[in-house]
């Protein structure tokens, strides 16, 4: 375990039960818009969508697979960039343009045969309190809504579209081994392919 990273936040410090939570996390469940982006959508003249990612969370989510723990995205918007990016990502369980995401989450956990305990969700707006409370352990980026706030126990440091998918990640896998070890695997020159 990689206590120092763990120490930074509050919640682990104070209720060391979260440790047990995030360390018994399966399916990591993220949504977009406002969590891997800035939650911007920028047109172009011809009426495309541009969306911002960050690189390093197309780290974290090759990363978690790598040591066993499934990467979904399950979102409201549908998009050629956003497909091209989870295509890019390789993300298996992609659940794009979702209104009811209750019930893609519920089809999920099921054909994974995963408890939802052993599900972790990280959203931004009230739509994701859809699935929230569904979960072994919620998480937000440090400007999701305040609503959404008061139904996470875990708000992250960073913000929409920063690098929230690598802060979960880091998460998760520090409570299972030095995070030294855990990116040993993106160290590998088969990582990128």
């Amino acid at each position: 375990m990689d206590a120092d990273f763990l120490s930074a936040y509050a919640i682990l410090t104070d209720q060391p039960e979260w440790i047990d939570k995030l360390n018994a996390i399966k399916l990591v469940v993220f949504d977009v818009d406002g969590v891997l982006t800035d939650g911007r959508l920028l047109y172009t003249e011809h009426g495309e969508t541009i969306k911002r990612f960050n690189v390093k969370d197309g780290v974290a989510m090759k990363l978690l697979p790598k040591w066993g723990i499934e990467v979904a995205v399950i979102t409201a918007k549908d998009s050629a960039p956003l497909r091209q990016r989870m295509k890019d990502l390789k993300v298996e369980h992609f659940y794009p343009g979702c209104h009811n995401k209750a019930a893609a989450f519920a089809e999920l956990v099921a054909r994974l045969g995963i408890d939802p305990s052993q599900a972790a969700y990280v959203g931004d707006d009230v739509i994701d309190l859809q699935v929230m409370p569904k979960v072994g352990v919620a998480l937000c980026p440090s400007d999701a809504h305040v609503l959404l706030k008061r139904h996470c126990p875990i708000v992250l440091t960073k913000a929409a579209g920063e690098g929230v998918a690598r802060e979960v990640a880091d998460l998760i896998l520090a409570t299972r081994m030095p995070l030294e070890n855990a990116y040993e695997l993106a160290q590998q020159p088969e990582f990128e392919k």
